[in-house]
């Protein structure tokens, strides 16, 4: 495992001690890597969803502004009345 050195807030030392005296975490090391492993996934999430949402968008799938709608209503509502 790699060893690393950060600096810590003192508010961001007392919460890691918190979570280690707990006993969720055995050491802060394992809070970080956690806090981290939580990130990547969340990043992983957003991603996809990006990705998903870039795919719908050159589909050409589109929804109507505000302004489309009320036409097409308008329109329907003249067409039948």
């Amino acid at each position: 495992m790699i060893r690393q050195s950060i600096s810590l807030t003192p508010p961001n030392d007392e919460w890691l001690k918190a979570q280690v005296e707990s006993q969720e975490y055995t050491s802060k090391s394992d809070v970080v890597n956690d806090l981290i492993r939580k990130a990547r996934a969340k990043q992983d999430e957003v991603e996809e969803i990006r990705k998903r949402l870039t795919s719908s968008e050159q589909s050409g799938f589109a929804t109507p502004d505000r302004q489309s709608i009320l036409a097409e209503f308008k329109k329907e509502l003249h067409n039948n009345g």
